[in-house]
């Protein structure tokens, strides 16, 4: 709690105006490490049950194997036991935003065809087309 205390006092934030979700959410990452923290979400807290999106169903029982791993985690970074369970849930993926240069339309439509050979059946199909 000490670090997370450090962390708050630093933001200069008036008393009170974090929720108990707010802060488990913001605890989350420092608890089980930026490699899992890639890969998961805390999305809610329910009463004292912490919500996770995972990506998948590998992580999804990997990470039910350390929940208690990961209870103890929480405890010792919140100070506190506000987290008394974890529902880990399957996510969507999130997209991450892509730069307008990525998301160029090719110059001829054919190119969107994935599959050569339909792609070469439609150019030549729309150049006798066009005589």
């Amino acid at each position: 709690m000490d670090r997370a205390r450090k962390v708050l006092s630093k933001l200069q934030l008036p008393g009170g105006c974090l929720t108990r979700e707010e802060l488990v959410r913001a605890a989350w990452p420092q608890a089980v490490g930026k490699g899992i923290a890639r890969h998961t979400l805390a999305v809610a807290l329910v009463e004292s049950r912490l919500v996770v999106e995972v990506e998948d169903l590998t992580w999804q029982g990997q990470l039910s194997t350390l929940r208690v791993q990961i209870l103890a985690k929480l405890k010792e970074v919140l100070g506190q036991e506000i987290v008394r369970d974890i529902d880990f849930r399957l996510g969507m993926r999130r997209r991450p935003p892509q730069r307008a240069e990525s998301a160029q339309t090719p110059k001829d439509e054919a190119d969107r065809i994935e599959d050569p050979g339909m792609r070469m059946v439609y150019k030549s199909w729309r150049n006798r087309s066009r005589a």
